[in-house]
């Protein structure tokens, strides 16, 4: 007698690669988790959640961490922890102001190890212009947390006057991105993967994007009409969501793509492709098409965005395709990851 087939056992457990921000992680969402808290302020399923206040708007959100290892090229689970909830204010439209800090520590971790990571929260939070204001403390026995887990929260105000979302996006809008992709999730899996190989000069890009974004906001203003960061599901995640969520096609020149040399050769040697690897130091931003070249200089005087680009245009075909135009002239379709083909890297 066969067993279950490998689709049955997905509805029966969770596996790995319902956490890895694709397919199956929007499948458990929607099946399992929005249903049932459904109301007006979850539904979008944004980044964080619009929730009216006394003269004006707060945004919210939250997330948690538990990347492996700790501590890797560019970074930490504690830089991570403070620049995602940052960026995920900041991409929504928000100020971010204040962030919460819970931490759950495997008994056993060197308190050395420790004061590094919230020291480097403590830089972060200073770098991002916010500040942690409430948190909680858990232990939890040898064997049952991987050392270290973060949860943050974060909320910050509404920038006024800003509005984004895909419902704003129209045909002959362009797609920019603030640097070159991959960066994250590839340093982590080549520290992890292969340890003994020569040292890569490949480092995480993990950094609070608040000062970029509101760079390209003012320059931009209301032609800036739709922004995320790519993280879990990369590049190929969020172009793959705004075409098939607007319903319009998103063309792709893929030889305008931003990939470092490093970054290529470190996807090569894990078999990964680099459109599908997080980032945790880019911004994806749609603009309207007159606004492209001054949002793109105002992205390269910033820092973290001197190798920003702009490689897709969205099209009037209404099939809700994200097709790339590859380096040698053929076509293919970006489609977003089914699981999770790079576990615990944010």
């Amino acid at each position: 007698m066969s067993g279950p087939s490998p689709a049955n056992l997905l509805r029966k457990r969770v596996v790995l690669a319902h956490g890895g921000g694709g397919q199956l992680t929007d499948d458990l969402v929607s099946e399992l988790v929005a249903p049932r808290f459904a109301n007006p302020y979850l539904d979008t399923l944004d980044d964080a959640a619009r929730i009216p206040m006394h003269g004006g708007e707060m945004l919210f959100t939250t997330d948690s961490y538990v990347v492996h290892p700790l501590q890797f090229p560019g970074g930490d689970i504690g830089r991570l922890a403070i620049s995602g909830t940052v960026n995920d204010l900041a991409v929504c439209g928000a100020i971010p102001q204040f962030v919460s800090l819970g931490l759950i520590i495997e008994e056993g971790l060197e308190l050395r190890v420790l004061e590094q990571i919230l020291e480097s929260i403590a830089s972060t939070a200073r770098e991002a212009g916010v500040r942690v204001v409430t948190g909680d403390t858990k232990v939890v026995g040898k064997g049952q947390g991987d050392g270290l887990y973060i949860n943050t929260a974060g909320v910050g105000a509404m920038r006024p006057g800003v509005q984004l979302g895909m419902a704003r996006v129209r045909p002959g809008d362009v797609l920019i991105v603030s640097g070159p992709i991959a960066e994250h999730g590839l340093a982590i899996m080549l520290t992890r993967e292969q340890p003994n190989v020569v040292r890569s000069e490949l480092a995480s890009d993990v950094a609070p994007l608040g000062g970029l974004i509101e760079a390209a906001l003012r320059a931009g203003g209301e032609s800036v009409v739709f922004m995320r960061d790519p993280t879990r599901g990369g590049f190929a995640g969020v172009a793959s969501d705004l075409a098939s969520r607007t319903g319009l096609r998103l063309t792709i020149d893929e030889e305008a793509i931003p990939i470092r040399p490093a970054t290529r050769y470190a996807a090569e040697i894990l078999g990964l492709d680099p459109l599908s690897v997080a980032n945790e130091g880019k911004v994806m931003l749609v603009v309207r098409p007159g606004a492209m070249e001054v949002v793109l200089r105002a992205l390269r005087e910033h820092p973290l965005g001197k190798d920003a680009a702009a490689m897709g245009r969205f099209e009037r075909f209404d099939d809700g395709l994200c097709e790339i135009v590859t380096r040698v002239g053929g076509r293919r379709i970006i489609q977003k990851p089914y699981g999770e083909e790079l576990p615990r890297i944010c």
